[in-house]
């Protein structure tokens, strides 16, 4: 099969869902695909007049929202590169990614522009407002006069309105570079990830062929946009066929998650495991430890009538019409997809990575095996660095059309990643089974060595550890060569209300030994430890583990 263009894809995408309701703000107002295709007009007008196109990079710092949609949109099908940033970055990051990139042109909302130094930046040509796409700094000529006066010349060549036959787009082979994502930065200064067309074309296309999703879906956008995940099957996928997309701003809590999923009623849901282990620990896990619950549990039809309950309450709060909850960013706690499974809950459970823009593997919700991340996708091949792959556990490799092109600017962290024959090491650690369902273990760097050469997987103790009562989330590191777990608790339980430090220090006695028995004897945790506050993490959600080391 002759591989499509992205550009035009997505611009065909627009054009063929013209008048139907494209990017709303939750809560907010909304944009018709026509809308959309006119702001992407009037930019590609004034980029045109300055010369940014190709190559060009173009800077987008905010939270999720319909502008933001609209700046991406109107940056990738000029062929010009994103740079997406995060908005939970530090001031400093923005700055040294801006100056890294070198970004032209930098669309960012109202709250984070004092942050930006322009002198420091010689690259920067304008800043845009992306709350209402105002100019608020240029450096040249003519940029203001073009701004201020683009209604006027968008009408003059468009007297009639645009019509979707004006909706025309550069040629823009999928060679050319697409988006220099900086990645979240839990090791320190962030890399500049290099993907191009054909890497988006290729998460796109498998996205269409074995994602359930039809023209004219609902979607709720709460993943960052900044982030790949959010970006391609939260948007990029639904805007090629026509789907309302309600946006989000910073991903908010589950209750308000789950007060927008009920309104809109989405067709697809994008999730972190975070979200989902917080609604089964604080929700489900206490009706289920109930004594009449596990009585009723117990018996066999009737532990199927209350599981079938208990799915569809739990259907109904993400909408109820949902297709296919779709889990990435971070491994999902095992006990948690177990009961998940047993209830006949419709999710399934991916892997991926910003170097892969992002997709590496996925099986859809009735082929999902417990602990397993699907099966490698058809863009890309994928091996595990160990002598036997079914039964040593060793690091995945993966090679393809949607693997990154380099790290931008940074020749040692691209030749540490990439091999001379095109294998990215991805640096996570996973095993095959005998259909080749891949079932990942860890990152290899938080590996712990135990005291006879034993590999230790932290997040494998830190699963067991999240479901015990009173644990919201959980570290575990090594000291003295020893394990210690880390634990941010939950003070308010149904029965006993609030609990004292006391009360909770003597219940995560009872979870270590609880968690001991449960554990092979060079996996044993000595201490369990009271955090005062949620761990720091990155924008997906991912634990910033270097800090409790």
């Amino acid at each position: 099969m002759a591989e499509r263009n992205f550009v035009k894809t997505v611009a065909s995408g627009i054009r063929d869902n013209w008048l139907k309701e494209a990017y709303s703000d939750y809560e907010g107002d909304t944009y018709l695909y026509k809308e959309v295709a006119e702001k992407i007009v009037k930019f590609h007008m004034i980029f045109a007049k300055h010369k940014i196109g190709i190559g060009s990079k173009i800077a987008i710092l905010g939270k999720n929202s319909r502008n933001w949609a609209v700046t991406y949109m109107a940056t990738v099908l000029n062929g010009s590169i994103a740079v997406p940033i995060l908005s939970d970055f530090h001031r400093e990051d923005i700055q040294n990614i801006l100056s890294h990139s070198g970004t032209d042109v930098l669309f960012v909302t109202e709250e984070y522009y004092p942050g930006i130094d322009v002198a420091t930046l010689p690259d920067l040509r304008a800043i845009f407002n992306l709350s209402d796409f105002s100019l608020l700094y240029s450096r040249g000529t003519g940029l203001e006069e073009e701004v201020a006066n683009i209604q006027q010349t968008f009408d003059l060549k468009y007297p009639n309105g645009l019509e979707p036959a004006d909706f025309t787009v550069p040629e823009v082979s999928n060679k050319e570079i697409i988006t220099i994502n900086y990645t979240s930065g839990t090791a320190g200064f962030s890399k500049g990830v290099v993907l191009n067309y054909k890497a988006f074309m290729a998460n796109l296309q498998y996205a269409q062929d074995n994602m359930p999703l039809e023209p004219g879906n609902k979607i709720v956008a709460f993943l960052p946009l900044a982030h790949t995940y959010g970006c391609a099957f939260d948007f990029i996928f639904p805007t090629t066929l026509g789907c309302h997309i309600t946006f989000l701003g910073k991903i908010p809590s589950p209750a308000v998650i789950l007060k927008a999923f009920q309104e809109i009623k989405p067709h697809l849901v994008m999730f972190v495991p975070l979200v989902l282990e917080k609604i089964y620990t604080t929700r489900l896990l206490p009706k289920l430890r109930k004594p009449m619950m596990k009585i009723l549990l117990a018996i066999p039809g009737i532990n199927t009538i209350i599981h079938r309950k208990i799915n569809k309450q739990l259907s109904e709060s993400f909408g109820g019409r949902f297709r296919e909850i779709v889990i990435g960013g971070a491994a999902l706690n095992p006990e948690v997809e177990a009961f998940l499974k047993k209830i006949k809950f419709q999710f399934s459970v991916g892997y991926g990575m910003t170097e892969c823009g992002p997709l590496v593997s996925y099986a859809g919700w009735k082929t999902h095996r417990n602990g397993a991340s699907g099966k490698a996708v058809d863009s890309l091949v994928m091996k595990i660095d160990s002598f036997d792959p079914y039964k040593e556990v060793g690091e995945i490799m993966v090679r393809g059309e949607n693997v990154l092109l380099e790290y931008y600017k940074n020749r040692d962290a691209t030749h540490a990643s990439l091999t001379s024959d095109g294998w990215l090491r991805t640096g996570d650690l996973g095993v095959f089974d005998k259909d080749h369902y891949i079932y990942i273990k860890g990152r290899s760097k938080n590996m712990i060595l135990g005291p006879s050469g034993q590999n230790i997987y932290p997040e494998e103790i830190e699963a067991k550890l999240n479901t015990m009562p009173c644990v919201i989330e959980s570290v575990v590191a090594e000291r003295s060569n020893k394990l210690v777990a880390m634990v941010f608790p939950n003070a308010e339980t149904e029965d006993s209300g609030t609990l004292s430090r006391e009360d909770l220090e003597e219940q995560m006695e009872k979870n270590r030994i609880s968690l001991n028995n449960r554990l092979p004897k060079y996996q044993q945790v000595v201490s369990i430890e009271l955090v005062a506050e949620e761990f720091e993490k990155t924008p997906k959600k991912s634990i910033k583990r270097y800090l409790y080391k």
